[in-house]
């Protein structure tokens, strides 16, 4: 890959417009295409750097987030919630969506409750051949049509199960990638909803965005007992000892909304609701990334355990991103109740050397 200078202002204006053509006159049947800018978006983070560079992707690696995406949608939506019918919702204006059927078909076989467990075992690579051939065949072949045109702006496909982010691409993903994320998901929540065959299960749901995109409660419970467990019954933020613990992402959800084992912490509700939606401040970026290089075999079995992605090299990464772009934007950090601090070149110091 050959490093390239960023984008000018007027080429990532000109990727914005174009976006939101996409959503605007794109030809939405399922809700692959949703699925694929946030999988396209996420590996532009962890991978992509902050160049115009290409960036070459494996459909295999795309097809691994289309697992993660839609693993938990296989399950009945609609247990317990009034005036609905416990089903899995429909994701195709057509018949169910072929990923959905896919992951239907291993989890009625396996013994897996999680997907992490699931990845060991052998058929899971016939599911992700399977998910493979659709993402492919469908959303990689379909999502650069809108307007009655093809404007392949996004990437290229030189070869078969390879995919090339076009220069400038990655850069505008990893930049404007909670703009992405934010679009995506509220399309796809509204994809769902809009189809007749769900309105019997959704019934008076509000729920409906937690169930495609959060934790399961199950899932947080058992990071929140494993991470008690491994840093003490203390707030991460304030090192106080606690007695109810709020699960927090250290690397904000706002900012990068996927689950990643190594960026839980447990804090202080009143800590976790003080910092919010902000990057934490340089000395809890430190402990963090101490706690990264010693304690990564533990959050990855907490992971494991719990059922989420667990890979410390990509908490490191995304964190980078998060910070850089806070930096470049002039951004605070959140030290404590109302004191925020300069985003400073000392924390992108601290990341690149942990």
């Amino acid at each position: 890959m050959i490093a390239r200078a960023p984008p000018s202002a007027d080429q990532q204006l000109e990727f914005l417009t174009k976006l939101q053509r996409l959503f605007a006159e794109g030809d939405f049947t399922a809700t692959y295409k949703f699925a694929l800018l946030i999988a396209l978006s996420d590996l532009a983070v962890e991978l992509g750097a902050d160049d115009g560079a290409e960036l070459s992707l494996a459909t295999r690696q795309i097809a691994e987030r289309f697992v993660q995406l839609y693993w938990r949608h296989a399950l009945p939506f609609g247990t317990g919630q009034a005036r609905a019918t416990p089903g899995v919702l429909v994701q195709n204006l057509g018949v169910q969506a072929a990923v959905l059927t896919a992951i239907e078909e291993f989890r009625s076989t396996s013994s897996s409750t999680t997907l992490q467990q699931a990845r060991r075992e052998v058929a899971y690579g016939l599911l992700l051949a399977k998910v493979a051939a659709v993402v492919s065949a469908q959303p990689l072949t379909y999502l650069q049509n809108f307007g009655g045109i093809t404007d392949p702006f996004i990437y290229e496909r030189p070869g078969r199960g390879i995919v090339v982010l076009k220069p400038n691409v990655a850069y505008c993903l990893r930049r404007f990638h909670p703009l992405v994320q934010q679009l995506a998901r509220n399309h796809w929540v509204g994809h769902v909803k809009a189809n007749r065959r769900n309105h019997g299960i959704l019934g008076d749901a509000g729920d409906l965005e937690d169930f495609l995109f959060g934790i399961s409660r199950q899932s947080l419970a058992i990071i929140g007992a494993g991470l008690r467990k491994l840093d003490g019954p203390r707030c991460f933020y304030c090192g106080q000892g606690l007695h109810e613990g709020h699960v927090d992402h250290f690397v904000p959800f706002a900012l990068y909304p996927r689950d990643l084992a190594h960026n839980f912490v447990l804090a202080h509700p009143q800590c976790n609701r003080s910092k919010s939606d902000s990057l934490a401040g340089k000395g809890h970026l430190v402990r963090w990334l101490e706690r990264l290089t010693v304690r990564s075999p533990q959050l990855s079995e907490i992971g494991a355990v719990a059922g989420v992605v667990t890979d410390g090299e990509v908490a490191h990464r995304v964190a980078a991103w998060g910070y850089a772009n806070a930096h470049a934007a002039q951004g605070r950090a959140w030290v404590k109740a109302s004191i925020y601090e300069a985003i400073d070149l000392g924390y992108l110091q601290r990341l690149a050397n942990p």
